[in-house]
This record gives structure tokens, sequence and C-alpha cells, in this order.
């Protein structure tokens, strides 16, 4: 399966997007474990912005870093101490805008199983693991129905391991579920099942002023 995944991404072209705007890198990090795994982190719950939020590891580009993949793996390495050596690169998706303008590039990367990975406490709550089997069976909780650009974007929720995984997070994921392991998923299509829950502008200004920068 990561074979597959590996091939698949590294013929994908990503949409790039040459905008005048903060730019921000993430890592999606998958766990090479017997029953591959998609590893997350929450923010801290003592925040005063933001707390609890479920994100992928990463952050802001900084003017020393040479390109947004050092971005990832440098943010990656001080938010969940994990060592940029010991990250295999698989490919990059699209880039993505967060509600606050910030231009994000994601990448994806295979990491071993059981690194003594550590949350930065100053940033970060927790660090925990999803089976891929739940995002390859589409098993979501429920699907947001998000308007961006006068179009409207179905973008699933999940409910995992004590958290929720939505937003941008679900946005990447779709990407990743789509052209990495060819599943028929779309952020552009609605669902053939389950519950559709509708965000009106006014909400999202609201989440515009609370949703965290990646």
């Amino acid at each position: 399966m990561l074979e597959k995944l590996r091939k698949r991404l590294q013929a994908h072209t990503p949409c790039r997007m040459r905008l005048d705007m903060p730019q921000a890198a993430v890592l999606l990090p998958i766990v090479d474990r017997p029953e591959p795994t998609l590893l997350f982190t929450r923010r801290a719950s003592h925040l005063s912005t933001h707390s609890g939020q479920v994100a992928f590891p990463g952050g802001k580009r900084e003017k020393a870093d040479p390109d947004l993949l050092f971005t990832a793996l440098r943010e990656s390495r001080e938010e969940i101490a994990l060592p940029p050596e010991r990250v295999e690169l698989l490919g990059r998706l699209s880039d993505v805008i967060s509600l606050h303008g910030i231009l994000v590039t994601p990448y994806v990367g295979l990491i071993p199983p059981d690194l003594p990975l550590v949350p930065d406490p100053s940033e970060l709550d927790t660090i925990f693991e999803v089976e891929l089997s739940l995002f390859l069976e589409d098993r979501r909780h429920h699907t947001d129905v998000i308007p961006v650009d006068g179009r409207l974007h179905y973008v699933p929720s999940y409910h995992a391991a004590g958290q929720v995984i939505w937003g941008l997070s679900s946005m990447m994921l779709v990407e990743l579920l789509a052209e990495g392991f060819g599943r028929p998923v779309s952020l552009l299509e609605e669902p053939p099942t389950g519950r559709l829950c509708y965000f009106p502008e006014r909400l999202l200004r609201t989440l515009h002023s609370e949703t965290p920068t990646p």
C-alpha cells in the first residue's frame, strides 16, 4: 500500500499558488506500522486562542528557511521532536489557503514507528495516531458544507481517538486519499451518504477569528 502511495504521489502534480501572502508548511506523517497510521497533534488547552485544535505538525515559514519543505521539517522538530532525517518524503500536496489568509503547503512523509516523540508543552497538548483505514474507508462522522469563493466544498469531519479532525486538515486529507490512494472522494462533490452540516457565511466570519493558523 505504501509503495503504491509513493509512486502515485511522485506522479501527482499538485496545484501551486503564486500569491503574495504569508506562507506556512505542514507535514502529514504516515507511521510505517503493519497497519499504517497518520499522526496528528492537538493545540494546548492553556492557549488563550485556538486551544484544542487538531492539526498536522507545521507552522509559518521563517526568513531563514531555504524552502517550505525545510519549514515543515523544522516545525515538526520543534513541535514534536521529530528528527528531520527520520522523515522519508513521499510527495507534496496542493497549496491551500487558511481562513487567516495564509498559504499552506502540505508535504507527506513516512516515519518509523515508536519514535520518542514529545509534544512541545508550550504549543501542544498531545500527539496521537489514527489508522489510515478509517480515512480509506471514509468513515466520516459527517460532512461540513463550506462555501469557498461562491462554490460549496464538502469537507469530511472525522471523530477518532477522542478527537475531531476537520477543516483545513480534512481538506488536505481528501487530496491525500484521492491522489495518493485513488479513493473516490472529492471536496467538490456531495458524498452519497451521511449527514451534511451547512456553514452560513456569518458563521464562517466567526470561525475566521477563532480557527488557528497552521
